[in-house]
């Protein structure tokens, strides 16, 4: 399954084709020519390219989504108390 990231603009090159952008504290660069996004602006990443402009909430409510199914996924993958084992049944 393919997923496309919300993503904050950090900075744009001169002729408009990559794009610094910042997820969770990694940045990175992705191609833009597919839109015009500005410093500040919110843009769908997948594959390395920005594929879309979101509006700012719109972007916050996915990044939300996100840190909560890894909240969950955190959980669903620790290790569960048990109760201790009887050993006098040896």
């Amino acid at each position: 399954m393919c997923i496309a990231v919300p993503m904050k603009v950090l900075s744009v090159d001169e002729l408009g084709r990559m794009g610094k952008v910042s997820y969770c504290g990694n940045e990175l660069n992705v191609n833009i020519r597919l839109v015009t996004p500005h410093v500040g602006d919110y843009v769908l990443v997948h594959a390395g390219c920005a594929i879309e402009i979101l509006q700012k909430e719109a972007a916050e409510e996915i990044l939300e989504i996100f840190d909560s199914l890894q909240e969950q996924s955190f959980q669903d993958t620790a290790p569960q108390n048990s109760a201790p084992q009887d050993s006098d049944h040896a």
